[in-house]
């Protein structure tokens, strides 16, 4: 064995708070350019929202008002909630179930990186997708629609919709553990767009028929929702701890269930 091999083989791994900080920055870093570099990926939750907002929200209904709320501003707080959802589950469950697929996690497992860092990093990624969605359809709102709320106002939906983003972030983890490369992206469409439906993201709650509207108490996307239009003085004044306590729970539920496909991977691994 050479000098160089045994000084490389004895030297102890850098473990400081920093260094380790520094891992969980870099790890997050190319997480996300990966993904900005991903044009099916970028172009899909970017688009959709905005698409769908400029349609329905500027083109077709700009003068109109729902529940005494101009539908520009309205459709901000739903759309928001309909990006946040797709840029946290196709930005978890399929990057996730494609590096299963690739053995891409093995390679990390056996580096001596933080084994959470690939986790956060992915989590950190959708946050800032759903930060870009959210400020690129207030963009749009404020310069065509005739959006005007206070600053604080767009500060406080900004933060909610993004640290809403987390529990779509643990279900996409959720997904991920269960479903193959290629199954991933029908998997996530099953989920995402019937639950978008039901949770009224598309057609307002009011609208909705009856048992759907039953259904939608339950959704995660529903309590996301009406969090953010109370913020613009819409929805239906629901309490706001009560939709913070459903996310929660099913951040945690979806976390088990994540952590379930975890062991299971570990066992087919090493066992």
């Amino acid at each position: 064995m050479s000098t160089a091999t045994v000084a490389l083989s004895t030297t102890p791994l850098e473990s400081s708070p920093s260094h380790t900080a520094k891992v969980y920055f870099k790890e997050a870093k190319y997480e996300f350019l990966k993904n900005l570099r991903l044009r099916m990926y970028t172009a899909s939750v970017l688009s959709f929202p905005l698409m769908f907002y400029v349609l329905f929200g500027l083109v077709l209904n700009s003068k109109e008002a729902i529940g005494g709320t101009r539908v520009p501003t309205y459709l901000i707080a739903t759309y928001g909630t309909f990006g946040v959802m797709g840029a946290s589950l196709f930005g978890t469950a399929a990057g996730l179930a494609a590096d299963r697929g690739l053995g891409w996690l093995q390679l990390k497992r056996a580096s001596p990186m933080p084994p959470f860092a690939y986790f956060i990093a992915k989590v950190v990624m959708s946050m800032i997708f759903s930060a870009m969605v959210v400020v690129a359809l207030m963009v749009l709102g404020v310069s065509f629609g005739g959006v005007r709320m206070p600053i604080a106002d767009f500060a406080k939906l900004l933060g909610t919709l993004v640290a809403g983003s987390l529990p779509f972030s643990a279900m996409g983890l959720a997904v991920g553990y269960f479903a193959g490369p290629t199954s991933a992206p029908p998997t996530i469409n099953l989920i995402y767009l019937p639950m978008s439906f039901c949770s009224g993201l598309w057609v307002p709650f009011m609208f909705l028929p009856k048992v759907v509207r039953q259904i939608a108490l339950v959704l995660p996307p529903y309590h996301l929702s009406q969090l953010a239009l109370g913020i613009v003085g819409a929805g239906r004044h629901e309490s706001v701890a009560t939709h913070w306590e459903v996310l929660f729970a099913f951040t945690l539920i979806c976390l088990g269930i994540a952590r379930i496909g975890f062991q299971r991977d570990q066992e087919k691994m090493y066992g």
